[in-house]
């Protein structure tokens, strides 16, 4: 695209057509000035202007055509090629596309470096008219909500809130997610609806001293959503949230959980709700439960889809196969364990087994297998759970995670009587389980004697197939991921562009990364001497373990996944390249 062509200052045009005069814009100036912001900018920040005349000028001075976007839709086109988190990140709405060349309105035309990125984006030439930015924000609200969701509502999704109540499932005869007028209502449709889309797991709504910002949490990495919104907005937005969930829209002062379902496209989806008092206001996070769609994955779900390199699949594998004994999966929160667990159950699953699952919450339903939700306000906590499963002759255990030492002790037990016994633990990595349990009191003969293997894993963002390319790496990159530079220069890496299949995010779907130690006996002997943990990775070492950092740097090598995405997942650790 070519630079605009100046014709005059603005300042010049504002005097000109009479906006201002002489003594208003010396002083403009001087306020300008003092306060080190453009003329432009304290005209907007202070509304000394309308938004409208100082776009108009603008658009004069850089001879570009002006477009006050009144009523205005984006053609529902547009979404299938351009994401709608670029529209809202430079900002700019898309208005016609002839030969290659795509008309779009901005409100700054002398942002010439995100002009480029467009660009550069958008794979075309773009040709600019002015708006508002007003103007551009409630044109991408209003085409976002009637024309990708709204529509889609009416015709497709007919979503439907549903109400829990004692005697069951009362679908609410209110149909305002389709028939209601009111811009909150559309709004949190749009909010919730966009994050489907999206496949986000999480929506967050935060609230600060100026606006409201909300964003997804898609691929365990948050993005904004949206442009921020007004803080006007933000007491009605929590209150329809509230009213979904079932909340005291009164409250405001300490924290309230709560859930509401929501019947899309013939499936019901699961929301979850935390809200959160903060210094300007209350704060939400919404988990996102889509069961239909994981199920759906999870029911034929196996291990080898997960991305585990060979080795450790295979040790994996041999070890949910024995009789007896203890399956620990560790890692952080939405670091896969579950998952990983569900992977397992799938393949030792026969009709001949009796597989009971104690989980909390139970996040995905499978057929053949009892499965039990911990409820501790009703005092089923997991170790009175597991208690009872003991005596209903299960064959196969799963524990959704240790969380004490009666938990532990229990889940020991029955691995000790013949069960297979599945499990999680919180812990930074496999070595460190060993450290968790001694600590929480458990003798440390019975634990070892128990343990089959452990798996710590962690999940890290797969590049996105569409926009893959090859990229050479910095000398800073190799420092900051501890790789030597010199031999690092000679591979081919691979980063992700950013496409409309990945919203320009550049990544799509996740990839496991793990450290196997298998419970050989020489490691056992050596714990049960105990022998310092340096000394026991040594020996696991010495028996082909690779640690969590290794395993990240294969799949960067492979070019599943990028040297910066490793970087935020795992520390990095002495030089192995």
């Amino acid at each position: 695209m070519a630079s605009p062509v100046k014709q005059a200052s603005l300042e010049d045009i504002l005097l000109q057509r009479g906006d201002l005069s002489p003594e208003q814009l010396r002083d403009y100036t001087q306020r300008a000035v003092a306060t080190q912001r453009s003329l432009k900018t304290l005209l907007l920040e202070e509304g000394l202007l309308p938004e409208e005349t100082i776009a108009r000028a603008l658009a004069e001075q850089f001879a570009l055509p002006y477009d006050p976007l009144h009523d205005f839709r984006i053609n529902p086109e547009f979404f299938a090629t351009i994401p709608l988190e670029w529209m809202h990140r430079h900002p700019f709405i898309p208005l016609a596309d002839h030969s290659g060349v795509l008309t779009i309105a901005v409100a700054d035309p002398q942002d010439l470096r995100a002009i480029d990125e467009l660009e550069v984006l958008l794979g075309r030439e773009v040709q600019l008219v002015v708006s508002t930015r007003t103007a551009i924000h409630n044109s991408l609200m209003a085409s976002e909500g009637n024309q990708q969701v709204l529509t889609r509502i009416q015709e497709e999704l007919h979503p439907v809130l549903v109400k829990e109540d004692e005697k069951g499932e009362e679908v609410l005869s209110v149909e305002s997610i389709t028939r209601d007028q009111s811009p909150v209502v559309k709004l949190v449709d749009t909010i919730i609806l966009t994050a489907l889309q999206r496949h986000a797991s999480d929506i967050h709504i935060e609230v600060t001293d100026r606006d409201v910002e909300v964003k997804f949490r898609i691929d365990g990495v948050l993005y904004r959503a949206m442009e921020p919104l007004s803080r006007s907005v933000h007491a009605s937005l929590i209150s329809r949230l509230k009213i979904m969930s079932e909340l005291d829209i009164s409250e405001r002062r300490i924290p309230q959980d709560g859930r509401f379902k929501l019947h899309v496209e013939k499936r019901t989806v699961d929301f979850r709700v935390s809200i959160l008092p903060s210094v300007y206001g209350e704060s939400v996070v919404i988990r996102v439960l889509d069961k239909h769609a994981i199920a759906s994955g999870i029911g034929g779900l196996r291990l080898d889809v997960l991305g585990y390199n060979p080795e450790d699949l295979q040790r994996f594998r041999r070890a949910i196969t024995r009789p007896y004994g203890m399956i620990l999966v560790t890692g952080p929160t939405g670091s896969g364990k579950t998952t990983t667990l569900y992977g397992a159950l799938n393949e030792v699953h026969t009709p001949e087994d009796k597989i009971i699952t104690i989980e909390d919450p139970v996040e995905y339903q499978l057929d053949g297998i009892v499965q039990i939700p911990v409820n501790e306000k009703k005092g089923l906590t997991f170790a009175r759970g597991l208690r009872s499963i003991l005596r209903h002759d299960p064959d196969k255990i799963m524990v959704g995670e240790i969380r004490d030492a009666e938990t532990a002790q229990i889940a020991i037990q029955s691995a000790l009587t013949g069960h297979l016994v599945f499990t999680t633990v919180h812990a930074n990595n496999a070595f460190d389980v060993i450290t968790r349990f001694v600590n929480m009191g458990i003798e440390r003969y019975n634990f070892v004697t128990s343990l089959s293997c452990i798996l710590a894993q962690r999940l890290v963002r797969a590049i996105c197939p569409s926009c893959k390319v090859p990229v050479s790496v910095t000398p800073e990159l190799c420092r900051d991921s501890g790789l030597d530079y010199e031999r690092a220069k000679h591979l081919t890496f691979y980063e992700g562009k950013g496409c409309p299949e990945c919203h320009g995010l550049g990544y799509r779907g996740r990839r496991a990364i793990t450290e196997f130690l298998d419970m050989t006996d020489s490691i056992k002997e050596m714990i049960l001497a105990g022998r310092p943990s340096s000394e026991i990775r040594n020996a696991a070492f010495s028996q082909g373990m690779t640690t969590l950092r290794q395993n990240a740097l294969q799949k960067v090598l492979r070019g599943e996944t990028t040297l910066r995405e490793i970087n935020r997942v795992t520390p990095v650790e002495e030089q192995v390249l």
